[in-house]
């Protein structure tokens, strides 16, 4: 299915600044048609599009190459595990008891929080100009993150562990994972570095001369990017680093028929949860590119001399897909945050009473 969109012919390359009330109204406004016609130096990106596929960031450890035969990828998704459950026990039952919630720490309480029926993060691996990829990550060579041995800043904050035995703070809302309480969605869905998720994959790109936004389906996110006349210029308009926003002060240009978008000063909490991390010296470099009427092209770069040997790059794609986005009506639907807190304090309530 071709997703290009009928569209008018680009104006001056002068950058007008719409004011805050035109932009806080972008995301209402994304069933819109493009304004943003394809040239040999302005990419069109507006569409509904996927990255759902079984490909993660860095390269399994049995695997040496980047691109791989349909054979070979085949191959590779049969032994692909899925929310950490191996290929083979995917779809065999839930081992507990029918009616009755599982123990905190088995082996079912996380990985088997969610059936068959909502799990959805594509069935294959990752296929980019027709090539299907084993890793996102592209250099260094092998696939992998190069992390220092000995990094000057730890920001990480993983929420593996509480994830599969159910058991961890909840001595208030802060102390939950950002994507349960429905702040930003997990698995770097928003980016900057956006990748594929267990689910929800789906993407509405809304280009316009002055912004292009970027409304992800899982969580609500919405970016907003404003775009300017060159690098130079986006630079000079970069906020102050107080503002600290989640997905971080976004500013792109077009570059040899790339839209380039710089990324600095992501909100720490959000960094603290990210598979890719910058502290506050890093920033990531995005480009889209539109390959076919069903392709685009994006690669995220990513540079920090606290955390990384090297700069680091990963490419995937994302593919034309049908509509509509429904709402994730996350908050509204966000229950089991609610009996976690109400949880805890029963808890603590029984506790003090036995004393």
């Amino acid at each position: 299915m071709s997703v290009s969109v009928k569209s008018t012919s680009v104006k001056s390359t002068s950058v007008k600044r719409p004011t805050v009330c035109a932009v806080l109204a972008l995301p209402f406004a994304i069933a819109l048609q493009n304004g943003v016609a394809q040239t040999d130096s302005i990419p069109e990106l507006g569409g509904l599009w996927t990255n759902a596929s079984l490909t993660s960031l860095t390269r399994p450890d049995n695997v040496s190459e980047l691109v791989v035969t349909p054979e070979q990828a085949a191959a590779i998704v049969a032994n692909t595990s899925i929310a950490g459950l191996p290929a083979d026990q995917i779809d065999a039952p839930e081992a507990r008891t029918p009616g009755a919630a599982p123990p905190a720490g088995s082996f079912d309480f996380g990985l088997r929080g969610y059936n068959d029926f909502w799990i959805d993060p594509g069935s294959t691996l990752a296929r980019v100009r027709g090539e299907f990829r084993t890793s996102y990550i592209i250099d260094p060579p092998d696939g992998q993150i190069p992390l220092l041995e000995n990094p000057q800043t730890q920001i990480r904050r993983s929420f593996g562990a509480r994830y599969v035995t159910g058991e961890g703070n909840a001595d208030g809302p802060e102390a939950l994972p950002l994507s349960e309480r429905c702040l930003v969605g997990f698995s770097n869905t928003s980016g900057p570095g956006m990748m594929g998720a267990l689910y929800n994959s789906n993407y509405q790109f809304v280009q316009t001369e002055d912004y292009l936004v970027i409304l992800v389906e899982m969580i609500h996110d919405a970016r907003i990017i404003p775009l300017y006349d060159s690098a130079e210029e986006a630079r000079a308009n970069t906020r102050p680093v107080e503002h600290q926003p989640w997905f971080g002060d976004s500013r792109g240009w077009y570059e040899d028929g790339w839209l380039v978008v710089e990324t600095v000063n992501i909100n720490p909490k959000q960094m603290a949860e990210s598979s890719v991390a910058i502290t506050q010296a890093g920033k990531i470099t995005e480009r889209f590119t539109r390959h076919s009427d069903t392709e685009v092209i994006y690669q995220f770069t990513v540079e920090d001399d606290n955390l990384y040997r090297q700069p680091w790059t990963a490419e995937l794609s994302f593919h034309a897909t049908e509509g509509p986005i429904y709402e994730y009506a996350c908050h509204e639907g966000n229950y089991a945050m609610a009996g976690i807190l109400a949880g805890a304090r029963r808890q603590e309530a029984e506790a003090a009473d036995a004393e």
